[in-house]
């Protein structure tokens, strides 16, 4: 004999109506959420460009046995100039890794042993606009103890031969710290991060929210 099934039986209209207002309901609870962890993730996304940078200006003086500076720049078209003239007001997270200084080349090829080397000497570049466009830098020189710990403002930081970092061309101070950050969301949900670059040449990001004894945490100096 045939067996009869049983009739398949869907959702009403009512059922999907509820499933859609609990879905809207728990959609609005979570977006928040979701949004502020998208803009912290900018952060990080250009603290470790940022720290990649940097390893490379570092890595390339050695190769090079010269000088290379790491410069952060307000954009990298013909008309960029080097960011950071206050302590203030976050710059832009941009930035060239040079043999000589980038200001108005920033749009320049890199240099790759050209007969005739490019404006600025361009090694590497990176803009803002790369996974990071909310996010923001504070880059400074702060003096070591037991000198007043007034930070001044900086754009760029050269690296020696040997790694170490060593004076800048053109008289400024050298970049010993840039805070991270993103003005895109408020303080108490904000997640900033901070690069160090001790004399020696090594950088280390760290979380400036955490205790100076936590591994993840920042050293006391700068």
């Amino acid at each position: 004999m045939l067996s009869v099934r049983a009739p398949q039986l869907g959702l009403n209209l009512i059922e999907v109506m509820i499933s859609l207002a609990v879905l809207s309901i728990l959609i609005g609870l979570g977006a928040p959420g979701f949004v502020e962890w998208l803009q912290n993730q900018q952060i990080r996304a250009a603290a470790e460009a940022t720290l990649n940078g940097l390893q490379v200006a570092r890595g390339e003086a050695v190769r090079r046995n010269t000088p290379v500076r790491f410069a952060l720049v307000s954009d990298l078209s013909s008309s960029c100039v080097l960011s950071s003239d206050s302590l203030t007001t976050p710059v832009s997270v941009s930035w060239v890794v040079s043999l000589a200084d980038p200001t108005g080349a920033c749009d320049a090829p890199t240099d790759s042993g050209q007969p005739v080397p490019p404006p600025g000497r361009i090694l590497q570049k990176r803009t803002s606009a790369e996974g990071s466009p909310n996010a923001q830098a504070t880059s400074m020189f702060v003096p070591s103890p037991p000198a007043p710990p007034v930070p001044q403002a900086a754009s760029t930081v050269t690296f020696a031969a040997l790694g170490n970092v060593i004076a800048n061309a053109d008289g400024t101070p050298s970049i010993n710290k840039i805070d991270m950050t993103n003005t895109k969301i408020g303080p108490a949900a904000r997640r900033p991060l901070r690069l160090v670059i001790n004399a020696g040449g090594s950088v280390r990001m760290c979380d400036p929210s955490l205790a100076v004894s936590d591994t993840r945490g920042c050293p006391a100096f700068p």
